[in-house]
């Protein structure tokens, strides 16, 4: 018995006709909505990781295309950066930041996207705010859980050993 999606994510009652066009320019047009929260960056002392805009506009590109269109998205929005748009935090792009200290949170945008898109077809969540709220929060935590995972490797075999403890101090 499979599951059934009874909620329809937010882009696609707004256009409920199908079409590969609407996916399309709803793939790009998140693509370069969570481009634009990237710039938003705030720089620390203590880390390589900058807190930026990406993690909320990969939360609400997950909650309003649903997770097919939202994992996708994020796919093409990594794309976008490895061909050298400079859409990663900061204007960066390239493989060095897949390959660098933030390379997990990077990669963890299309599995986070496409889990809060399962959260809003599955259950709804968008339609009540604690349950959105605890959706977010999860999908939070398995971004921290990839971006940190990789960030203590990253220190581990690039900058100095660290750690667990002042790896989630540096990333979480």
């Amino acid at each position: 018995m499979t599951a059934a999606f009874v909620h329809t994510p937010l882009a696609q009652t707004l256009v409920p006709r199908p079409s590969r066009v609407r996916d399309a320019l709803l793939i790009l047009g998140g693509s370069l909505f969570v481009a634009v929260l990237a710039q938003v960056r705030i720089p620390l002392p203590f880390t390589p990781v900058p807190i930026t805009g990406q993690t909320f506009g990969v939360l609400l590109v997950g909650a309003g295309f649903g997770a097919r269109l939202g994992f996708l998205t994020l796919l093409l929005y990594l794309l976008e950066g490895l061909l050298g748009l400079p859409f990663f935090a900061g204007g960066g792009s390239g493989f060095s930041h897949l390959a660098g200290a933030t390379g997990g949170y990077l990669l963890a945008y299309p599995l986070t996207a496409g889990l809060m898109g399962w959260f809003v077809e599955r259950w709804g969540v968008d339609r009540n705010l604690w349950k959105m709220a605890a959706a977010m929060l999860a999908c939070s935590a398995l971004i921290y859980l990839m971006g940190a995972t990789w960030l203590g490797v990253w220190l581990n075999q690039n900058v100095e050993p660290t750690s667990a403890w002042a790896v989630l101090q540096k990333g979480v």
